[in-house]
């Protein structure tokens, strides 16, 4: 995802934890296969627009917007684990300085962006607004599905940041596929909509929240064109 904003001319930074991945993407060691992807980021990392770093609070120094891609994997008991979504608004909530639009692209049970947006409160000093905007590329064709995405949803109430968004996606939406635009709830709702069923519909909202493990990755898009 991030590679795909650079590509089309914003500056990028990709935040993660881990030192050792940091590095490996750094020197364009991914760990995924995807096609055309390497070439990709290595293009961005060549000409400045693309890079990995463990430092948060310096990526986000003039960010706009915040996407936040952590896994939310489903436990034995099929609720989806989101102890890495917690932990990576409690990073941010800690590390924003200045208002920043922070976008939920992890796939969620509904409700969750509201608790993220509780979380935030908690924390940043500054102002900030949530927007749920879930992906729907599949594995083996990731690039072409984020570069040309047959639709795009946003999940937000208020115009002005619906605006934001669009100028961002405007350049992938060219062929004419539609942008939708819905309330978050709806949104957080459509990701599991357009894949097969396979968890009963109690376990696509919240419940109590875990304690929250050390912050996972995130992906965080720095500046404007």
């Amino acid at each position: 995802m991030g590679t795909g904003f650079a590509e089309n001319g914003h500056r990028v930074s990709c935040v993660d934890k881990s030192d050792d991945r940091i590095r490996a993407l750094s020197e364009g060691a991914l760990p995924i296969h995807e096609p055309g992807l390497k070439e990709l980021v290595a293009r961005n990392i060549e000409e400045e627009r693309l890079r990995f770093t463990t430092d948060l609070n310096g990526a986000l120094g003039d960010c706009l917007i915040v996407f936040v891609c952590v896994d939310t994997p489903r436990g034995p008991d099929g609720e989806a684990d989101l102890s890495q979504i917690f932990s990576a608004a409690e990073g941010i909530g800690d590390a924003l300085t200045d208002y920043a639009v922070v976008v939920m692209k992890s796939t969620c049970p509904v409700g969750t962006a509201e608790r993220v947006e509780e979380t935030l409160k908690e924390r940043a000093p500054c102002a900030f607004d949530v927007v749920v905007n879930p992906e729907f590329m599949t594995e083996g064709n990731a690039v072409d599905d984020f570069m040309r995405p047959d639709r795009v949803v946003i999940g937000c109430n208020d115009v002005r940041i619906i605006e934001i968004i669009k100028e961002l996606y405007a350049p992938f939406l060219r062929s004419g596929k539609p942008l939708l635009i819905m309330d978050p709830r709806s949104a957080e709702l459509s990701k599991y909509a357009a894949a097969p069923p396979s968890a009963p519909a109690s376990r696509l909202s919240t419940k109590s929240r875990t304690s929250p493990k050390p912050m996972a990755p995130i992906s965080t898009m720095c500046g404007r064109r």
